[in-house]
């Protein structure tokens, strides 16, 4: 019976959520600017009567009490900031703001946590216990927004039981949800290496101190840490993305050389022991030809582990809700999401919208888009998942 009711309002509100979805996509904030986001959250929020307060600048936190709110607490996320990408759709709702575009789907993220929130404040006598709604700014840039709301107490006063989250697929059709238990996304390390030589004419190699080289050396041998060090059985990427110098030409050995990377695994440990080698390794090669180098690290997010138990459960209700054909095993990856520090301090569930993106892109392309009918399934699975969670 509850579960009908939820769908109704899911139905109900469907026109509203479309509405709320093509507002926030056609006027997208990048990460920690999401001002007009925050309002436009804020505003829908108040006038349902939900208890708000602002953390992290532009972050909006929600309180919804069901009966005996005391009983158990449990936090529901969304991300709200958009990406530096003109789009290029031709659509009535295209991004108004130059360069800037919803095109990891937060906009779906956080029109679905609205309607959830609509339904849950609809239905608030027929639950017990408490929801956390977190709208989240800053997921897509460093430390990330997650990071900075658990520092400023987003976890705390009430204190959440556990956390549920979800992010658009758009390889999966409407209707369908993937999940997967245990580890699920990497963290997410950035590498700046600065190469120095001695530059010089590109016809007098033998004066010269050669950066080329040396960086050259470097990308090939640094993957020995992948091949030799880690574990067999412990997915690790080092990838570099980005090798350029300043001016040069053709004939010119440059005094230095830049490297830009990334380094994605599942251990903490071996996250750890991989930069100290990473940076030694570097360091040893670049002065065995000679030259030196700069090796820096910038620790991005931890790794994404969804809770056994809690994603057990919220796998069977997810089944429930939407029969067990519709929700799918998905594989761990090895991109990054800042989710991840939520999973690391209380028991989480981190699960994959079908959104079926129209022009068969991928996210972060320029003509990302969704089928409009996933804003339904998203509300409404997640105020279902709440409810069945409390």
């Amino acid at each position: 019976m509850l579960k009908k009711k939820v769908q109704e309002l899911a139905k109900k509100n469907s026109p509203h959520l479309i509405s709320y979805r093509r507002h926030l996509h056609q006027y997208p904030e990048l990460s920690f600017q999401e001002h007009q986001t925050c309002q436009f959250v804020k505003e829908k929020l108040d006038s349902w009567g939900i208890e708000t307060q602002i953390m992290a600048q532009t972050g909006v936190i929600g309180i919804i009490k069901g009966t005996n709110p005391s009983q158990k607490v449990l936090a529901l996320r969304a991300d709200m900031d958009a990406l530096p990408i003109q789009e290029t759709n031709e659509t009535s709702y295209k991004s108004k703001n130059e360069g800037i575009m919803h095109a990891c789907g937060h906009d779906v993220h956080t029109t679905c946590l609205l309607g959830a929130a609509q339904i849950l404040q609809a239905l608030r006598a027929e639950w017990q216990g408490t929801i956390k709604l977190i709208f989240q700014p800053g997921e897509e840039k460093l430390p990330g927004g997650a990071s900075i709301l658990i520092q400023e107490g987003v976890l705390k006063n009430p204190s959440p039981s556990a956390i549920l989250g979800q992010h658009v697929e758009p390889l999966l059709e409407v209707g369908k949800i993937g999940i997967k238990s245990g580890l699920f996304m990497a963290s997410a390390d950035e590498i700046h290496v600065t190469v120095r030589g001695k530059g010089g004419h590109g016809a007098r190699p033998h004066q010269c101190v050669d950066t080329i080289l040396m960086a050259s050396q470097l990308i090939v041998q640094l993957q020995q840490l992948v091949s030799r060090h880690a574990d067999p059985l412990m997915p690790t990427v080092l990838t570099f993305g980005k090798i350029y110098s300043e001016g040069g030409a053709t004939n010119i050995i440059p005094n230095e050389v830049k490297i830009l990377g990334t380094l994605r695994t599942f251990d903490e440990t071996w996250r750890a022991q991989a930069h100290d080698k990473l940076k030694e390794m570097a360091q040893l090669i670049c002065k065995s030809m000679g030259g030196s180098c700069d090796f820096n690290i910038i620790k991005g997010y931890p790794y994404l582990k969804n809770e056994t138990q809690l994603t057990s459960q919220t796998r069977q209700q997810m089944e429930a809700y939407l029969g067990a054909e519709n929700v799918v095993d998905l594989p761990a990856r090895m991109g990054g999401e800042d989710f991840a520090f939520y999973s690391q301090e209380i028991p989480a569930c981190f699960y994959r919208l079908g959104v079926q993106n129209p022009n068969g892109t991928g996210l972060h392309t320029p003509n990302f888009d969704v089928n409009e009918q996933c804003l339904e399934v998203g509300a409404g699975l997640m105020a279902w998942l709440a409810i069945q969670a409390l």
